[in-house]
């Protein structure tokens, strides 16, 4: 299937969102005129035009965008093409209310915002793909197509009657009976046990505790399901042009997405990111997100949208400072995106998100937000014939799975205070501290590559995953992990001794005695450092090393950091820069070394091929040491052993 190469053809994919409908024709050729001024060479279009397009049942109104898409054509502006599947119009809703999802009260999601549909829901997948197959008739020879973008953001649930028909349906093909599905949710607890499909409904509103299995498969069947509607349009627009490739953009760790598999569906993967300006490691986040997304992609990716200001969802939303929507969107490119693209083109003056930053803002082209998006535009396309044939490479794999994730939320854990989101962001922000460059795996993926795999938490693995674990080892790879892996199989089944036996033989743990979790303000002192969140009483083998020891308390004595060769276990959460030190020195040891040495605070190196980006998180002017002869590709200027950069400053060095 084509990629993003086959719509970047050496540039940087630069635009966003464009909503069109929104304002008067004349409007248009003012929105032109000022694309090609900010060398916008790209736009999503029809994200949101359903209603537009059908406004009656079966009626069409393709002219509107069979001028839009001749105009953008003539100015050379490429068009993303959007299904308009994620917000049905009203007439949809009253006509066919079986297509309004419901909520686990069984209260009706009614129309008047967006995302309000089943997606379980035949009647809703049947009008989707038939104004689907309408746009793809009508546009699959049109010049200005260059990919396909289907509907928005999936992320609908639905505990109504027809999800309850297909969780059922679901059901029965993973486990084929009830004596299956029965031992896997462990029903015999509380009298439970299932002796009609009939009976077997989504886990709605309960008395007390949900069945953590029911709730992980709802999970689970709730991404498949959405997955469905997704696939079933992009098979759609790709039976009428198979040249052009076609995507959806994610929302970043978002709960309800297994995007490991959904990934596998997409020519291209994209994703939405919105870091908060006020963040003091904003930067951090936007790292951790395109990393995942790199890795997702296997390869270069697309930002399909970020905020040129601020956003309008926060309790308090700050704009951008001066410089931050240029450092941010380098930042991504650095980490292997061949687009960067907003929401949206021109700042809505209606509607709910008439507050959400544009490209264009309400101070128009005079704006500040304008003026550096026009820079920018400029930049990228000078940089881009340098970048796209370039990709990163990393020899630490951070790994994360959805099912283990969706295992471990259940309402029943030992503290709600321990978050998987929370977990990996800090691990990624000590090694993002550490000036380590990283990839995301999954738990099956080949790790061989890697010089070290890092597991902040995998609550729930597999056999399979843990005997590649055992076997990374084995085969000379070096292994650090946090609490609370191996503990479940992959039916929330918690494994005997409360850690899988090949885990705790591998990480040197004879006897893990008891859990003992943290409450907020808590520490756990160790010779070393002080251990937050978590901490646990564990006995270690002969041979085993600890590498820190607990002090005080009931877990005086006993290992905190536990190594047998190359496996590490911690069974605490050192403070940050604690966390950052060891990190860092257990890389030293496997050989994986930071980008680049001796970085001033605030600033990030990063590698895209040979290339070397330089990005200043902060205000005030530093200098780099960089050895040798450069040239910055943003500039043409030469640089020799040192670079100044100043308040968000970027440079990409080639040598």
């Amino acid at each position: 299937m084509p990629g993003i190469d086959a719509v970047t053809r050496g540039r940087v994919l630069f635009g966003g969102d464009y909503n069109p409908e929104q304002w008067p024709e004349e409007v248009w050729q003012e929105d032109v005129r000022l694309m090609r001024e900010a060398c916008v060479n790209s736009v999503t279009v029809g994200v949101f035009s359903w209603a537009r397009l059908e406004p009656r049942p079966g009626e069409r109104e393709f002219g509107w965008l069979d001028r839009l898409m001749d105009l953008l054509h003539a100015a050379g502006i490429g068009v993303v093409l959007a299904t308009p599947t994620s917000s049905p119009p009203p007439w949809l809703g009253r006509l066919h209310p079986e297509t309004l999802p419901r909520d686990e009260d069984g209260r009706v999601e009614w129309w008047g915002g967006r995302q309000h549909f089943s997606h379980s829901s035949a009647a809703y997948r049947r009008y989707a793909a038939s104004i689907t197959e309408d746009l793809a008739a009508r546009y699959a020879g049109h010049p200005a197509l260059t990919m396909w973008h289907i509907n928005n953001e999936y992320c609908t649930y639905d505990w109504g009657d027809e999800a309850a028909a297909r969780f059922r349906d679901w059901l029965r093909a993973r486990y084929g009976s009830l004596d299956a599905l029965n031992s896997a949710w462990g029903t015999a607890f509380w009298s439970q046990g299932y002796g009609e499909w009939e009976e077997i409904l989504p886990p709605r509103h309960a008395h007390y505790m949900k069945n953590p299995g029911q709730v992980l498969d709802f999970k689970r069947f709730t991404s498949d399901m959405l997955l469905e509607c997704y696939t079933a349009e992009r098979d759609i627009v790709r039976r009428h042009t198979p040249h052009l490739p076609v995507t959806t953009n994610f929302m970043p760790l978002w709960a309800g997405q297994d995007a490991w598999r959904w990934a596998e569906e997409e020519d291209i993967v994209s994703v939405d990111l919105y870091p908060d300006p006020r963040d003091p490691f904003g930067a951090q986040h936007g790292a951790l997100v395109q990393d995942m997304t790199r890795s997702q992609a296997r390869g270069p990716w697309m930002l399909m949208e970020q905020a040129a200001g601020p956003v309008n969802w926060r309790g308090v939303n700050h704009p951008k400072p001066r410089g931050l929507n240029r450092l941010w969107s380098l930042q991504a490119v650095a980490r292997g995106a061949d687009a960067v693209c907003y929401f949206q083109w021109r700042q809505s003056r209606q509607g709910a998100e008439k507050f959400h930053s544009g490209m264009v803002g309400h101070a128009g082209e005079a704006g500040r937000t304008f003026q550096e998006v026009k820079q920018l535009g400029t930049e990228l396309a000078t940089l881009a014939p340098h970048v796209t044939d370039r990709h990163s490479i990393a020899d630490i794999a951070i790994l994360h799975d959805w099912h283990s994730w969706w295992a471990g939320a259940h309402e029943g854990r030992l503290s709600t205070r321990v978050d998987l989101a929370d977990t990996l962001t800090t691990w990624h922000r000590a090694l993002w501290r550490a000036h380590l460059a990283t990839d995301f795996a999954h738990p099956d993926h080949d790790l061989s590559a890697y010089r070290l795999v890092v597991v902040p938490q995998l609550y729930a693995l597999t056999d399979a995953a843990i005997d590649r674990l055992v076997a990374y080892v084995r085969g000379g790879g070096t292994l650090v992990s946090g609490f609370l892996t191996g503990v479940a199989d992959q039916d929330d089944r918690i494994r005997a001794g409360g850690m899988d036996a090949r885990l705790r033989d591998l990480f040197g743990i004879r006897t893990l005695h008891e859990w003992w979790p943290l409450d907020e303000g808590e520490t756990a002192p160790t010779d070393t450092f002080d251990g937050t969140l978590w901490s646990e009483e564990i006995d270690p083998l002969p041979g085993a090393v600890a590498e820190a020891v607990y002090r005080g308390g009931e877990l005086d004595g006993l290992p905190a950091v536990l190594r047998t060769g190359r496996a590490w276990y911690l069974s605490t959460l050192p403070e940050p820069d604690a966390l950052r030190a060891l990190l860092a020195d257990i890389a030293e040891r496997a050989g994986a070394e930071p980008v680049l040495a001796g970085l001033p605070d605030g600033v990030e190196a990063v590698r895209r091929g040979d290339l070397l980006f330089l990005l200043h998180h902060g205000q005030d002017p530093v200098t780099v040491d960089v050895p040798g002869s450069h040239r910055d590709l943003l500039t043409g200027d030469v640089l020799t052993d040192r670079v100044t950069l100043g308040r968000y400053g970027v440079v990409v060095l080639a040598s």
